[in-house]
């Protein structure tokens, strides 16, 4: 059964990207680049909806009053796609710092354009990176929100931690509020896999780290929040979703807090 419903979201999830490119990308363009957001948060919205209807996947958003006014960095866990596209309709303007390379896909490239987004060639070094910085400066003047995930890519749940010091530099030179967030969808729609699995879980917005720290201050500190409220909602994802399967480095995390005697 989660197999056929796997099968029939993914079918449902791509098609509705691609009639929703095809006919609300004349509007996207259209509009002004804020008010155009309306249209990929609404296909977010969309998407999320086919998760619950075909496969049962529900979420909740705790701590959303823990976002700062105007411009701030979002520094969420990344395990899944999922967390890609679900955090676009939880933010009111934000942006990302991308490669290069994703702006030259057909289409595509266009949005993130539209948007401002940055791109960054990541074997470039000095001035262009100094470049890159002063676009990130600029859009975080106007109010916006850098959204970027401090481990740079999809970790398993529960999977040992490999942040990347890069968002402490962003965090000295941008000079705004950092929040943490953690979320364990990869629980439910692992990376790497086609399986999505029912089942309801939490994303929660962490109280924000006020900038003025030393970047190293302001890493250790963000790595030991963000750590501690990911292995709470992980115990409480497991406890809550008892039929759910557990990969390994979950399994094997959930067992270390246990033995170490987590009250979470």
């Amino acid at each position: 059964m989660i197999a056929a419903r796997s099968a029939l979201f993914n079918i449902a999830f791509y098609l509705n990207l691609i009639v929703q490119m095809i006919v609300l990308t004349p509007f996207y363009f259209l509009l002004p680049r804020k008010l155009s957001w309306i249209i990929p948060k609404a296909w977010s919205k969309s998407s999320n909806w086919l998760l619950k209807v075909i496969v049962g996947t529900t979420f909740e958003v705790e701590g959303r009053e823990n976002l700062p006014e105007g411009g701030y960095i979002v520094a969420p866990k990344h395990q899944s796609f999922w967390d890609v596209y679900t955090l676009l309709p939880l933010i009111p303007d934000p942006f990302f710092i991308l490669k290069r390379e994703l702006m030259w896909i057909p289409l595509f490239g266009l949005y993130v354009l539209k948007q401002r987004m940055v791109p960054v060639n990541r074997a470039a070094r000095g001035r262009a990176m100094a470049a890159v910085m002063q676009r990130a400066k600029d859009e975080m003047n106007t109010g916006r929100q850098l959204i970027i995930y401090p481990e740079g890519t999809r970790r398993p749940p529960g999977a040992p931690p490999e942040y990347k010091y890069g968002v402490a530099r962003l965090y000295r030179d941008l000079g705004v509020p950092v929040v943490p967030v953690v979320v364990h969808a990869g629980l439910f729609w692992p990376r790497r896999s086609l399986r999505r699995y029912p089942g309801h879980f939490k994303v929660r917005f962490l109280p924000p780290i006020a900038p003025g720290l030393s970047p190293d201050v302001f890493f250790e500190e963000l790595v030991r929040v963000t750590e501690a409220a990911s292995d709470r909602l992980l115990l409480e994802a497991a406890r809550d979703n008892p039929d759910l399967p557990l990969p390994p480095s979950a399994v094997a995390r959930i067992a270390a807090l246990t033995a170490a005697g987590d009250p979470a």
